[in-house]
């Protein structure tokens, strides 16, 4: 059987019916540059949108400026106009405006020098003040050092306070040497402390509140002898020490808190020292020394 040569073979068949249909890449590509298309016709509305607003928005603003720049200038123009009034009323000629910059400029001058001769005043303050507070500091530094060897000394008079067992056998409260020492004691505030100085008499001579007599002093040695009058009895204190606490009681006292004197330094007819009470025996006024006659009835002297 023979084959028709109008009739193609199945091989020419296939050949030709893929050549025929389009590939698929070629649509894909189509369909993203339209998609592109669309992108950039969206963007470029947009720009043109916010192109337009920022148009409109400047557009405003230049109204609003166009408008602000007719107010200056009508402002502008009335105060031209009456600068020219002024003028014309005060008739200040061109001479006059000349004659009024030059006292300006003048005045300006003299601003400008009075400047800066203040100026040269207050730099010149300025470094006295400095030297002043610089010599203030320095004194200020000698206070310090003043106050540190005070404090240092008042240190020292502390340590120099001590307690001593006195003549009745009980130890006494912190004793005092000299008056630096019964300053220190006084603002301690432990106790009442009377200072006295008494004379050889007869009379008995108070002290705080007792009486006291001085009956006679060795001043080589350092001892005196003395009667207490306290109570309505008497009390003889015979050759005591400058220094010792001499100690008496008054009735109703502490037999822990006695009285006590002590001597500081022993003359040719007097001593000087001080009288320390409890602080309960009464306020620390020290009362001035008056003579007083002694008590009748006077106990037996006691040592």
């Amino acid at each position: 059987m023979s084959i028709s040569p109008n009739v193609p073979s199945p091989q020419e068949s296939y050949h030709y019916e893929s050549s025929a249909g389009t590939p698929r890449w070629i649509a894909v590509l189509f369909g993203v540059l339209i998609l592109a298309v669309i992108v950039l016709a969206y963007m470029g509305h947009s720009a043109q949108a916010q192109l337009q607003a920022d148009l409109a928005k400047a557009q405003d603003q230049n109204k609003l400026l166009s408008a602000q720049l007719d107010q200056a200038n009508a402002r502008l123009a009335d105060l031209k106009g009456n600068i020219e009034v002024t003028q014309q009323k005060v008739g200040m000629t061109q001479a006059e405006l000349a004659k009024a910059r030059s006292r300006a400029e003048s005045i300006r001058n003299d601003q400008i020098a009075s400047d800066q001769k203040l100026a040269t005043q207050l730099t010149q303050v300025q470094k006295e003040s400095e030297e002043k507070i610089g010599a203030v500091a320095t004194e200020v530094g000698g206070a310090k050092k003043d106050i540190a060897d005070t404090r240092t000394d008042l240190e020292t008079t502390k340590g120099k306070l001590e307690r001593a067992t006195g003549d009745m056998g009980v130890m006494s409260g912190l004793i005092a040497h000299n008056r630096d020492d019964l300053e220190e004691l006084k603002r301690r505030g432990d106790r009442n402390y009377y200072e006295f100085k008494v004379t050889k008499s007869k009379t008995p001579q108070r002290v705080g509140p007792v009486q006291v007599t001085l009956n006679k002093t060795d001043q080589k040695k350092g001892k005196y002898t003395m009667t207490v009058f306290v109570d309505d009895r008497s009390i003889e204190k015979r050759d005591k020490t400058a220094g010792e606490p001499v100690q008496f009681y008054l009735k109703g006292s502490s037999r822990m808190a006695p009285y006590e004197i002590v001597v500081f330094d022993v003359g040719k007819n007097d001593i000087n020292g001080y009288l320390s009470t409890p602080k309960d025996a009464g306020s620390g006024t020290t009362p001035a020394a008056a003579p007083a006659a002694a008590p009748a009835a006077a106990a037996k002297p006691t040592s």
